[in-house]
């Protein structure tokens, strides 16, 4: 009997199932990406004239390599950094400002206008302990708006907010849209980040 010889298994095609596994999954599968921390810089103003800010309306918070948090030249826990903050901003130390309920200490800021929140840390510190840190001053701006809100509307920042972006509110987006703005200009946020 004559010796048949074995079939050959076509591959020619098999490059092309290949590749074209290759496209579905690419184009199937979804990458995870941080979004990172949402900050929108101020726009440059064009100004000739140097910008003098006084030390005692500059609010100092430094982080350390080892997590510390030293506040006003002084160690501070982090659970008591949102209450300094807003001890800070809400001082009123030249009483220019008529809804501000702070101490009126004249050692401390001007008003919340003149407010400024200077963050700095080292290179060693942790993503998680930064996160934290700028998760308090922010509340603390936040909490001021609250308040400020709801003498002058009766509604939380907060909720003045969500009923601005609901596309289904049914009050009047404009006069809110001019509210939330006054409330901004009421306590800016005034944040800066040394580096």
């Amino acid at each position: 009997m004559a010796k048949r010889a074995a079939p050959e298994v076509n591959a020619g095609s098999m490059a092309d199932i290949a590749f074209l596994l290759l496209i579905f999954f690419l184009v199937t599968t979804t990458i995870e990406t941080d979004s990172g921390i949402n900050r929108k810089l101020p726009p440059m103003e064009e100004s000739d004239e140097e910008v003098i800010i006084k030390q005692k309306n500059i609010f100092t918070v430094l982080l350390n390599g080892r997590d510390q948090l030293l506040v006003e030249d002084e160690l501070m826990e982090l659970k008591d950094l949102r209450k300094a903050a807003i001890e800070f901003l809400d001082n009123n130390g030249d009483r220019s400002c008529e809804y501000c309920k702070g101490a009126r200490d004249s050692e401390s800021s001007d008003n919340p206008d003149k407010a400024i929140i200077s963050l700095k840390n080292e290179r060693e510190t942790t993503y998680k302990t930064y996160i934290a840190v700028q998760n308090e001053l922010v509340a603390a701006y936040n909490e001021l708006r609250d308040k400020r809100a709801q003498s002058q509307y009766g509604k939380s920042f907060a909720e003045m907010q969500a009923n601005y972006k609901d596309v289904n509110w049914p009050g009047n987006k404009e006069k809110l849209k001019a509210r939330i703005d006054q409330i901004k200009v009421d306590y800016p946020q005034k944040l800066s980040e040394v580096q």
